[in-house]
């Protein structure tokens, strides 16, 4: 089982018909992509280089280290803003080959219900000081 990597740079889509013609010849992320291509990532000590058999093949850890110099280099340090970035920058997206973020996450959602779950509590009331007391 291999990697889960993104589509061929070349294949032709409705906008832009080839993202290669997009991202110019001399563009910064064209550095990035042949610098971390060039590394042994194994030989660096990255986990996950040989991709596992058994589950869901994980991002090649090339993939993600374009993200992350592309993000240091843009000053963009949360993942959610870089996963926004793949979604609408056109060099990031030809960077990590259309890849995008995977399924969302069950602590993504871990405290939006929480408000729910402690407006009917009456002690949450009294300490809040909105328990219909003067």
């Amino acid at each position: 089982m291999g990697h889960v990597t993104g589509a061929s740079r070349y294949q032709a889509t409705l906008f832009p018909e080839v993202l290669d013609e997009v991202v110019g010849r001399n563009d910064p992320v064209r550095v990035i992509d042949a610098f971390v291509d060039s590394l042994d990532l194994g030989e660096l000590g990255f986990s996950k280089v040989a991709a596992e058999e058994m589950g869901r093949p994980p991002y090649a850890p090339g993939d993600l280290l374009k993200l992350y110099i592309y993000g240091y280099l843009h000053r963009i340090r949360a993942s959610r803003r870089l996963e926004a970035e793949a979604r609408r920058n056109v060099q990031v997206m030809w960077l990590i080959k259309r890849l995008r973020g995977g399924k969302p996450q069950a602590g993504d959602h871990a405290g939006e219900d929480r408000e729910d779950e402690c407006s009917d509590r009456p002690q949450d009331r009294r300490v809040s000081g909105f328990d219909g007391r003067s």
